[in-house]
């Protein structure tokens, strides 16, 4: 047992997708056993993913390919979270959008009205390919009042040709020319977790939170009261906890370390 946690159980799982159970559209080694195990000791859990681009339904169908059966319940993204906060915020409320379907499903889905006719918010997700008429578009609606919302701070992201600009980027132009900060609601906000904790009726007290990454994942379990495990599969590495001011519970090759001991992750 690790000094200062509590034996609880059952537990819950949240756990990043990226760089936890797959990489680079590669099942992680171990993986499908690991949710396996979840599955046969009736633990709950949730795949998260701070990429606002995609549906449930799209998530299920690329986690398929890999190998992983995940149901689409137990599926979370940032645009899922930030449709929830804006429900709460102002019900049946509009917006302007710059993202994919994943992004306009969710709003669609809280009955909000997308328009670019003097919009509560602008909401700023990925997209394959940021327009600069609708960036324009988005500036001029946030300098006339629209309140901006933005699903993650996340800079870049990966592609087979190399960096693409991602969602922070895009925000931190709107920003400079605005002078309107977003707010943002994906990871490292711990806005994120707490909404996944509602959607599955969890507490945070037998909650754990898997990541790859310190500065998201493990910060945002952190500051949500959860355990927090990093693993190495992904884009840390042996010593990488050791650049950060706070630490992860515990520091773990990969989720395959976790088979037959999903019961007591701490033992």
């Amino acid at each position: 047992m690790i000094e200062g946690v509590t034996e609880v159980s059952p537990w819950t799982y949240l756990m990043d997708m990226d760089g936890v159970l797959v990489h680079e559209e590669h099942m992680v080694p171990g993986a499908d056993a690991f949710l396996n195990d979840l599955h046969e000791n009736g633990l709950p859990f949730m795949v998260f993913t701070n990429n606002s681009v995609y549906t449930r339904r799209d998530l299920r169908a690329r986690l398929l390919r890999s190998g992983l059966d995940v149901p689409e319940s137990s599926i979370w993204t940032s645009a899922l979270a930030t449709a929830q906060f804006l429900d709460q915020q102002r019900p049946g409320g509009s917006a302007f959008v710059v993202g994919e379907s994943g992004l306009t499903t969710a709003l669609h889905n809280i009955g909000y009205v997308l328009t670019d006719r003097e919009p509560d918010y602008v909401v700023l997700g990925e997209t394959r390919s940021y327009s600069f008429e609708a960036i324009t578009k988005a500036i001029r609606l946030v300098e006339s009042g629209a309140r901006f919302i933005a699903t993650n701070p996340d800079e870049k992201g990966p592609s087979r040709e190399g960096t693409l600009p991602a969602t922070g980027a895009v925000a931190a132009l709107i920003e400079r020319v605005t002078g309107s900060e977003p707010y943002y609601v994906g990871k490292p906000n711990p806005l994120m977790m707490r909404s996944a904790l509602r959607e599955i009726r969890a507490h945070s007290e037998n909650t754990l939170m898997i990541g790859d990454r310190m500065d998201t994942d493990v910060r945002s379990g952190l500051e949500s009261g959860l355990q927090t495990i990093l693993v190495l599969s992904g884009i840390s590495g042996q010593h990488t906890a050791e650049l950060f001011p706070y630490r992860p519970t515990r520091v773990i090759n990969s989720v395959a370390d976790l088979v037959g001991r999903v019961a007591n992750p701490f033992d």
